[in-house]
């Protein structure tokens, strides 16, 4: 007989701190795909009881049964899962795990890693890289990850077993990858891949030619202008805790940029072809050609 979730794992009880749509869409996947049970917290108490009431959570996670997970998932602004932990480190069951989901990892990491070892629990930096337009508990869903890629930082990135141990522990969520890395290399790249889209996105459609798009719009306007559409308070948060990498991301492309400016001003077109050969170029060498 095939073994349940919590005989190949250990974890009986999982831990979700913040119930928005990254956090209650843990909660859905781990109560849809494991025997696990689930406790969930949210600063809005009644979004907690409705949880419950709707069969996501089986409680409400307590100071008095935060003791009792096995497996904790902060799922909170980054400087909120900070203040968190370290005010709750002592409540944490010794041998837990607690994995954050914030989109950022060096400050977190290096404030909580010392945190963990003096309580007797583990922390690993964690970033599920998933999401959709709207957010909040209402748009969650069990399925949110599936196929998607979970970095994770730990502080030894070597451990093999721990990396192990954490695709086993977080198999109900249906990542399709595991990307390990450190907090630095995390906050670099996602800079290029994530905030800088964000910012982009959010400036070009300030153009005052945008009110006048509709009939004229198709994909590429689509593409371009989704993430335009982002929680405001949650984002300033992390582009000043990244603002180094995002400031060094913004010269690259104010430098292209200008290259592309000058080449239609002079009425170089020889040039310009090349600057859009080797934008080109660059797209088939890193992702090949769609």
């Amino acid at each position: 007989m095939e073994k349940s979730y919590t005989e190949t794992t250990g974890i009986k009880t999982v831990g979700i701190i913040g119930l928005g749509i990254i956090g209650a869409s843990f909660a859905k996947a781990f109560k849809a795909n494991s025997d696990a049970r689930i406790l969930g917290y949210n600063r809005t108490v009644s979004v907690a009881h409705f949880a419950k009431m709707e069969g996501t959570i089986d409680d409400v996670l307590t100071e008095e049964n935060l003791g009792e997970c096995d497996l904790v998932i902060p799922a909170l602004y980054p400087d909120a899962i900070i203040d968190f932990v370290k005010k709750h480190a002592k409540k944490f069951k010794k041998g837990a795990l607690v994995v954050d989901a914030a989109g950022l990892k060096r400050k977190i990491c290096s404030e909580l890693f010392p945190v963990a070892k003096k309580n007797g629990f583990t922390f690993v930096g964690g970033h599920p890289m998933a999401g959709k337009k709207y957010s909040g508990y209402k748009y969650s869903a069990d399925n949110l990850f599936k196929r998607a890629s979970l970095i994770i930082c730990p502080e030894d990135q070597r451990s093999i077993q721990l990396i192990s141990r954490i695709k086993e522990v977080f198999s109900p969520c249906g990542f399709g990858r595991i990307t390990v890395c450190t907090p630095e290399e995390h906050d670099e790249v996602i800079a290029f891949t994530s905030e800088m889209p964000h910012i982009i996105s959010n400036a070009f459609i300030k153009s005052p030619t945008a009110k006048g798009h509709k009939g004229f719009s198709a994909g590429s306007y689509n593409d371009m202008t989704r993430v335009a559409w982002l929680n405001e308070t949650m984002w300033t948060e992390i582009f000043m805790e990244n603002k180094d990498n995002i400031i060094k991301e913004i010269d690259f492309l104010t430098a292209y940029l200008a290259e592309y400016k000058k080449s239609l001003e002079e009425g170089d077109s020889e040039t310009l072809w090349q600057l859009l050969h080797e934008g080109k170029v660059a797209k088939e060498d890193i992702d090949g050609k769609s």
